[in-house]
């Protein structure tokens, strides 16, 4: 009996919301590879594969690499999850498994020996406080966010319905220490009309290893250098659908 093939609208959709050709596409997960110590052979076929479904779920190095150019675990990519370990090759983008294996689509997420925490994958809340010279006042940002960990790198996406804007930061663990880059691209119709802020980051993970506590610095409009308290305060350590969409809504104000 013939199997339907089924295709991946979901990493179709992600990958056009990045606003990225297949071929662009393919190049980040090259990149992250390289940048991870594990290079990958991705290309535009390959892609094109995944969205057709021919290939139903990527081999465990292209999961790494789907998850760090998204930002989203690998359950919210769209593959399916029969069980099934027949292997095809593609002749150009390696080979992948045309029915996935659940362990290999969702695999454990590794720490970095000696991290004294172990592993930080889950839901946390975002929150950092700014000064807005235009208003003469401060004020608080706040997302929940899905943190994603590979070895010593820390990738982290807000969830789209928890805040106007879109928020993503990139981490390296070292230790107790937490270093990295953020970027908020803000909403059109708010009051900085879309404008895209970027920046750096430290953290100190607190001995519970449930909330990260530190400063970011950034850029201002008048190319002036801002800074303020920023923290990560841990939720949830599911990155399911289900738990996902339980946190994808704004959190409390903080004066509530």
């Amino acid at each position: 009996m013939l199997s339907m093939t089924i295709p991946n609208t979901a990493l179709r959709a992600v990958r056009a919301g990045m606003r990225m050709s297949q071929d662009d596409f393919a190049r980040a997960l090259q990149a992250a590879g390289h940048r991870a110590g594990e290079p990958n052979d991705a290309n535009k076929r390959l892609v094109q594969r995944w969205e057709s479904g021919t290939i139903a779920a990527p081999r465990p190095i292209y999961v790494r690499a789907l998850e760090v150019v998204t930002g989203l675990p690998i359950e919210l990519l769209g593959f399916a999850s029969l069980p099934g370990t027949h292997v095809s090759g593609d002749h150009k983008g390696g080979h992948d498994l045309t029915s996935p294996i659940s362990d290999l689509a969702t695999p454990e997420p590794m720490a970095r020996l000696g991290s004294p925490h172990g592993s930080y994958v889950g839901v946390w809340l975002s929150r950092y406080q700014y000064y807005s010279s235009g208003r003469g006042e401060s004020y608080a940002g706040q997302h929940y966010v899905v943190l994603l960990q590979h070895s010593d790198r820390l990738t982290v996406r807000s969830l789209p319905n928890s805040a106007a804007s879109a928020l993503s930061l990139d981490l390296t663990v070292d230790g107790s220490v937490i270093t990295g880059t953020w970027t908020e691209q803000t909403a059109q119709e708010g009051y900085y009309r879309g404008a895209c802020y970027h920046g750096a980051i430290q953290m100190l993970v607190e001995p519970t290893g449930r909330r990260m506590a530190g400063k970011w610095v950034g850029f201002g409009k008048d190319m002036d250098i801002n800074t303020g308290p920023w923290e990560l305060v841990f939720q949830d350590s599911s990155t399911k659908k289900s738990t996902l969409d339980r946190y994808n809504t704004p959190p409390r104000d903080l004066s509530e």
